[in-house]
């Protein structure tokens, strides 16, 4: 309980015949203390939530409130509904803090930073008993990311937008990340999809993908001439010489 205080100085009363001071008086010469202090000791420039509007008046941005002047606000700064606001924004930065990120998730493409194309050896074999002819590929992976592994498809010349189409040939397309995809040109034959004709396999210690495939003859020909050299395109396009009987 505050003890009544002896303002002599107050107006409407004379030098030495003041009475108690009242609890609005008591009030008002508290927060001009206050004021005082805080003008002394306060820096404004680092306060966060002060802010001078286009108006001229000063504002509180964490209590939404607006102050004539400067002495003003800093009273406001020692009030009770300021220094609530403080101990409860300081309680939830203190939770935000502590709770644990969440892995993030997206159902969009994965982004992986590509380091150029994979080494590879092309092979031209023929099976000795049926004398069919086949492409054996392989290609190596040595800085392929772990539980990745290489995919492959077949792609119709007319499929693709980089080169002219050309009938007789199509796309063998291998990808694996962090690598860039590679498309060799092959012929555009049907592809022998029987058992022992149609061969993967990728060893994941040495990180080399192999790949083994048979062409079913249409007629008894030899296999269309394949390009020496690769376009200028995005992708790698590769190919042999053609096969000899």
């Amino acid at each position: 309980h505050l003890a009544k205080m002896d303002f002599q100085n107050r107006v409407g009363h004379k030098f030495g015949t003041g009475g108690p001071a009242t609890d609005q008086e008591i009030a008002a010469d508290r927060r001009e203390r206050l004021r005082k202090l805080a003008l002394e000791t306060i820096d404004l420039s680092k306060d966060p939530y002060f802010m001078r509007n286009h108006l001229g008046s000063y504002e509180c941005k964490l209590c939404l409130t607006l102050h004539t002047n400067e002495g003003s606000y800093l009273a406001h700064t020692q009030g009770k509904k300021h220094q609530i606001n403080l101990a409860r924004r300081a309680a939830k930065e203190k939770q935000d803090a502590t709770v644990q990120p969440q892995p993030q998730t997206s159902s969009g493409p994965r982004k992986t930073v590509k380091i150029g194309r994979p080494g590879y050896r092309v092979t031209k074999e023929r099976d000795a008993d049926s004398q069919q002819k086949a492409l054996l590929f392989e290609v190596e992976y040595p800085e392929a990311l772990e539980r990745v592994k290489p995919r492959h498809r077949f792609m119709s010349a007319y499929e693709q937008k980089v080169e002219a189409p050309e009938t007789n040939f199509q796309y063998l397309l291998l990808a694996c990340e962090p690598y860039e995809t590679i498309a060799f040109k092959v012929p555009n034959m049907e592809i022998d999809k029987n058992e022992n004709r149609f061969y993967i396999n990728w060893d994941a210690q040495r990180k080399v993908f192999t790949m083994q495939v048979f062409f079913k003859d249409r007629e008894v020909q030899d296999l269309p001439a394949l390009p020496q050299r690769s376009g200028s395109t995005n992708l790698a396009f590769h190919g042999g010489g053609s096969m000899m009987r």
